[in-house]
């Protein structure tokens, strides 16, 4: 075999790892459950904070190649999109693509935003401001939220997809606690004025529909 057959099968092979890898361009997003369903929770009403609703009876756990997903409660959004962060290399790609920064109430306004600097990383939301802040902090920290989506099919996932920072967007699905085999766990926070560690909602997307 010539050289060139060579350079050709070597770029042929990098190719292929590189569309295989973390940094291709492809869907590295949940491996959807063929027959998963995803009932719509209770919805919030348009301009007022997430509506989180206690489930009834049981509630069958949710089959996905990565992990088994566990309802905590039904969960309703309707907010701005304040920041987003795509993820392809962690442990919670494989059921969560993408992180969504969100405001509701004040954190919507944008004489607000105007005065804050936010960022996303690390599965974490940021925010800081210069001088005075803009809101009490409390008030801050109590109206946006770092949520990691999991898309329950292929068309939440495009959903998802289309999302920009700036966008209204509403949200139904449910909080979930997610368990892997070997024993991995990815709880969501049911409080929407904790923060720090374990702070993020970790919500199994029914429906993601920009306004």
């Amino acid at each position: 075999m010539g050289r060139r057959a060579w350079i050709g099968l070597l770029l042929i092979a990098a190719g292929i790892g590189w569309w295989h890898s973390p940094y291709s361009p492809r869907d590295h997003g949940t491996a959807y459950a063929a027959d998963a369903d995803c009932p719509p929770p209770p919805r919030v009403t348009p301009g007022d904070p997430p509506l989180q609703t206690a489930i009834a009876g049981p509630v069958a756990g949710i089959e996905l190649p990565a992990a088994r997903l566990t309802p905590l409660a039904g969960f309703s959004v309707d907010a701005r999109v304040l920041s987003r962060r795509d993820y392809r290399r962690d442990r919670e790609a494989g059921l969560s693509p993408t992180d969504l920064a969100l405001g509701w109430g004040r954190m919507t306004d944008d004489r607000v935003l105007g005065r804050l600097a936010i960022s996303q990383s690390g599965r974490w939301y940021h925010y800081r401001w210069q001088g005075e802040p803009p809101l009490p902090p409390r008030e801050i920290a109590s109206s946006s939220a770092n949520m990691h989506l999991i898309p329950a099919s292929g068309d939440v996932a495009e959903q998802l997809r289309a999302v920009e920072p700036g966008d209204r967007i509403r949200i139904d699905g449910w909080l979930v606690e997610a368990r892997a085999a070997d024993g991995w766990r990815w709880r969501s926070s049911t409080s929407r004025t904790d923060t720090g560690a374990g702070a993020c909602e970790v919500i199994y997307a029914c429906s993601i529909e920009r306004k």
